[in-house]
């Protein structure tokens, strides 16, 4: 997913670069709006996973702390290092969804600039 998003990241922005006429924007906005919603729907469910994950470990610290042994201390480590990787990727989801977010209004700069160019 990380590879997919910055690939389209670069893709967008190029063609964005190219464009030349309000149509061709309107092209751009209309793809670039699917992709957002494709990806906050991914968010969400990263999101949701992430708060599982930690509700998960927070039940197996407790566990752990009431009754320490060993296969809960190796449990509670390797939920631990899968929630930091959740979290990583999360983080990367969130900030590229926000990267989205302004190469929405650079595309609507884009029409209203082409809009005045036609009065």
């Amino acid at each position: 997913m990380t590879e997919y998003l910055t690939n389209y990241m670069k893709y967008i922005q190029g063609k964005l670069e190219k464009c030349s006429s309000l149509s061709d924007t309107e092209e751009v906005l209309k793809e670039h709006l699917d992709k957002i919603a494709f990806m906050q729907h991914e968010r969400i469910v990263h999101f949701l996973v992430t708060m599982l994950f930690s509700i998960v470990l927070a039940v197996f610290v407790a566990i752990l702390v009431f009754t320490p042994n060993i296969p809960s201390l190796i449990l509670v480590t390797i939920i631990l290092v899968l929630l930091a990787f959740y979290i990583k990727h999360y983080y990367f989801l969130e900030n590229t969804v926000q990267k989205m977010y302004r190469v929405y209004d650079s595309i609507l700069e884009k029409q209203r600039m082409f809009k005045e160019n036609t009065k």
